[in-house]
């Protein structure tokens, strides 16, 4: 039952628990949780619903959405439970990451980052911006574990950098991400018609982001086959499913190259000529891939991406009722705004 003053995510994740635990063997349920951020109408809700093999028509995803699915790991075992949240709005609504991921569930959290292979120029700022509000939050969650639950901050850290086996000949040289993290670039249908270079540029600048992250890196489509392999890293995330060992770095096909499984020596340098890259400052890696790609693909602004259409307006949730009542107040604020204007106006003022 809820309790009183749960909020409607409080009361969503407790009604998730309950029916998670309703029946089988008595063994422990495994709870994970994964977040899915990323592109404005990037796909995001139709992963989701493929991975929980799901038929249902996807529509635009307003704010922060929620849903979970089970799984069983064996035949009369309990159903382990999966929370998928997916923040909409691509950047303009970040501030909402604080909700889902919290001290509670730390542990068990993950993050799927989708970016549409479509709109390169939108792409690196997306991912800057959602990555880093994710870290950020996190790291404010690590800090107070660390004075409350030390033995938990550690875990946390530890396994962040296990992403990379300690004998990889870049485990000093990367960043990995606080908790897991898959990349999907998505629509690759539509980024496969694009120039060879273009693509390069994009899957280069891709694997050299998710290995410096310690994440995973998919590319997929509409393509049935495409959106498995999507799945099969998602599934490992939400209900543990066992890894994927293969890997695909070939530029010219969909990317598919699991976390850990590449290096910077096959990724190779920036794909700009050595006199360019002389000519750029740059403090970090990360920072001089980032000056490369936006080199070929100029970003759009913040601003730009944070632009959000107002619900209001959106026809999918028009409530006869309500937009009648809307459309007579703004008719009242519209007389009250011409009767000030016209008020002010006939106004005499004393010169001084």
């Amino acid at each position: 039952m809820p309790k009183a003053g749960d909020t409607l995510w409080d009361a969503a994740r407790a009604e998730a628990e309950r029916r998670g635990s309703s029946g089988g063997d008595g063994g422990a349920v495994r709870e994970q949780a994964v977040l899915c951020v990323g592109s404005k109408r990037g796909g995001k809700t139709t992963i989701i619903l493929r991975c929980l093999e799901r038929e249902e028509i996807p529509k635009p995803t307003l704010a922060l959405e929620y849903t979970f699915g089970r799984r069983a790991r064996r035949h009369n075992a309990p159903k382990d439970i999966a929370h998928f949240w997916e923040l909409g709005g691509g950047t303009s609504l970040q501030e909402l990451i604080r909700i889902p991921i919290t001290s509670n569930n730390i542990r068990s959290f993950a993050v799927v980052l989708v970016l549409d292979l479509s709109k390169p120029n939108e792409l690196w700022t997306t991912m800057e911006n959602l990555l880093q509000a994710i870290r950020d939050h996190v790291n404010k969650i690590l800090a107070k574990l660390e004075k409350t639950n030390p033995e938990v901050a550690t875990e946390i850290k530890q396994r962040m950098r296990n992403s990379l086996q300690k004998d990889h000949p870049d485990y000093e040289l990367v960043d990995p991400f606080p908790i897991p993290l898959v990349i999907i670039g998505s629509k690759y249908d539509i980024f496969h018609e694009f120039d060879s270079e273009m693509r390069k540029t994009v899957s280069k600048t891709l694997r050299f982001i998710s290995h410096y992250y310690g994440a995973s890196l998919v590319f997929t489509s509409k393509s049935e086959a495409l959106q498995l392999k999507a799945r099969v890293l998602i599934n490992h995330l939400a209900f543990g499913y066992e890894r994927s060992k293969s890997v695909s770095v070939d530029h010219s096909k969909p990317l598919f190259i699991p976390a850990g499984m590449d290096s910077l020596s096959q990724i190779g340098p920036p794909p700009t000529s050595d006199s360019d890259i002389g000519k750029m400052r740059a403090n970090t890696p990360l920072e001089l891939w980032k000056k490369v790609f936006e080199k070929t693909f100029p970003p759009k602004s913040f601003y730009d991406l944070q632009a959000t259409k107002d619900p209001g307006q959106d026809s999918q949730y028009a409530e006869h009722e309500v937009d009648v009542m809307r459309a007579q107040k703004n008719q009242e604020l519209e007389q009250y705004k011409r009767n000030a204007s016209k008020s002010w106006k006939e106004m005499d003022f004393d010169p001084d």
